[in-house]
Formats: structure tokens, sequence, C-alpha cells
């Protein structure tokens, strides 16, 4: 596969997505610590771990296989959490992207409920379909992780199913075992209808917060 992931700076009202460096450690490690009651089935480095974190994901980066950023939050300029495009799937020439996964995410506890993540998934999907061309975005979760699904099916992605022991599990004290996922996905076909959805519930998020 010639196709290499590499992921631009994505703006919008609420959240600006920048590819990850070291100079974010910070800020994740900030962001980490904020609240982690919500983390029962994602993994989140602590802070002593982030620099490490970051090593492992630019690692990744340089296979061409993840484009990982950092969430930014435009009204603080603060780091509040991580996400990635992932696992790129060429499956009709070796150069067209025809699909990819968004994962790799999290959100600090105090930045989840205000329109962040709706926002980063509006920026994402859109500049996977309308400038890479995609068919399909996927995402994928552990399913007994129910705070996820709701977020994941709350911008337009459709369930599409468990696939059983289908990945490492990340919940804590589950370290050498599998887990089941639950895959949602938009395709291109759905897309122009899950954009317009998305910008109305964006801008709403936006002036709420503006207000």
């Amino acid at each position: 596969m010639s196709f290499m992931l590499q992921g631009p700076v994505l703006e919008g009202a609420l959240v600006r997505l920048e590819p990850l460096e070291h100079r974010h450690a910070a800020g994740l490690a900030e962001a980490a610590e904020a609240d982690r009651g919500t983390y029962e089935f994602t993994w989140v480095p602590r802070a002593d771990e982030v620099g490490a974190y970051i090593d492992a994901q630019l690692a990744r980066a340089t296979t061409g296989r993840l484009a990982p950023y950092v969430q930014v939050s435009t009204r603080t300029g603060q780091v509040v959490g991580a996400t990635s495009y992932w696992e790129p799937r060429c499956w009709l020439t070796d150069d067209r992207l025809d699909a990819v996964e968004v994962g790799f995410t999290w959100l600090a506890g105090p930045a989840q409920g205000t329109g962040i993540n709706a926002e980063a998934k509006l920026l994402l999907f859109r500049h996977a379909f309308e400038k890479w061309g995609v068919s399909r975005v996927d995402l994928k979760t552990d399913a007994r992780n129910e705070r996820s699904r709701a977020a994941i099916q709350s911008v337009g992605a459709r369930f599409e199913g468990v696939l059983r022991n289908w990945s490492r599990s990340w919940a804590p004290g589950e370290d050498g075992r599998l887990r089941d996922s639950a895959i949602f996905s938009v395709t291109a076909a759905e897309w122009p209808q899950c954009r317009g959805r998305l910008e109305e519930r964006v801008a709403r998020l936006a002036a709420r917060a503006g207000g």
C-alpha cells in the first residue's frame, strides 16, 4: 500500500485538531488527569506515561497507518484530548484510500458534553469524505462501553454489530485479554445527511458556548 496517512490541522469553532507532537506533552498530561471517572473501558495515559504514549503514537505514524491528533479547545487554547485516523484501507488501488477508521479517541472529563467531540468528528469525517474521497469511515469501541457507544451514535454513525474477541481489552485489570468490539460506520452515501445534522448540532453548541 502506497497511501500514507497524514492528517493536516483541522479547525472549527470549538476545537482545533493539531497533529500530535512532543510539544503537546504537558497539555496532554494535564488533560489526562483532569477527571478520570469516565475511562472505565478506555485506556488514557497517566501524566507520567504521556511521554511514552507520544513516542508510541509517533512510531505508529511513521508506518503511514496512523495520523495522531491532539484536540485543542479553541476557547481556552488548552489540550483537551486526543484522536486519530487509523487503519487505512486501499481496496481498489494502492494509492487511493477507500476506508479509514477514527480511533484512539479520548477527551478530558470537563470537555465531554461540550460539543468538542461532535465537531472533531465533523472535521475528521469531512476531510476523509471530501478530501480523501473515502467510501466509509468506521469507529469501534468496547461493546460494554455504553457511554462511548452513545457518543458514536450521536454523531451519526450507524451500528453494524459486535465482533467477538476482536481486539485487546483496555479495561483496568484485563491485561492480556481480548474484548468484543462494537462496530459503527458512516458511508459516503450517508455523509451528506450526517454532515447536515452535525453542522446544525455544532452550530447550536457553539452558540451556547459563546453565550
